[in-house]
């Protein structure tokens, strides 16, 4: 809704990105140089973490940790990267009940794309093949772990899903 003046009034929802930034970006290639001669395919195992804190009234850091690790059998590692890619975000005039969703949902859909390219880019320049990380549905993911458990809090204001 707009004034006369065609400017927004102050009760309307704000969702809005203030930065996006890699917080941390890490590879081990433990056993490097012998691992670039192994020609089995590895398993890859991708875990998801997003963990959101309120910065200041209306703004909220929110991190999507995505970890890597390539691995052939049970214990030999080739690599494990790990990338936490970061956004600042301003979250304002939106009912309680929807400001989760939007920190857990829509916050890791923006930052996925990013934290994605990390991990592949990661992976060449490692030496090794590229990792192509499939898509995510964030919605589903969210609804599974509020199933699963519920959102921990601690007296900061960070919540953290896994």
């Amino acid at each position: 809704m707009s004034d006369t003046n065609g400017t927004q009034t102050s009760d309307q929802p704000i969702f809005s990105v203030e930065k996006l930034y890699v917080r941390d970006l890490s590879i081990e290639v433990p056993n490097a140089p012998q691992c670039f001669l192994e020609r089995e395919t590895p398993n890859i195992d991708v875990q998801l973490a997003t963990a959101a804190t309120r910065l200041d009234e209306g703004f909220f850091d929110v991190t999507l940790t995505v970890t890597v690790t390539a691995k052939i059998g049970q214990d030999k590692t080739l690599f494990l990267i790990e990338a936490a890619q970061a956004g600042i975000f301003q979250i304002r005039n939106v009912p309680e009940e929807n400001l989760e969703p939007l920190l857990f949902v829509a916050c890791p859909n923006l930052l996925y794309p990013y934290a994605r390219e990390a991990i592949t880019s990661s992976s060449l320049r490692a030496g090794f093949q590229p990792v192509i990380l499939a898509p995510v549905n964030f919605e589903a993911l969210y609804a599974q772990q509020k199933r699963q458990a519920e959102l921990a809090q601690s007296g900061e204001g960070e919540a953290r899903l896994q």
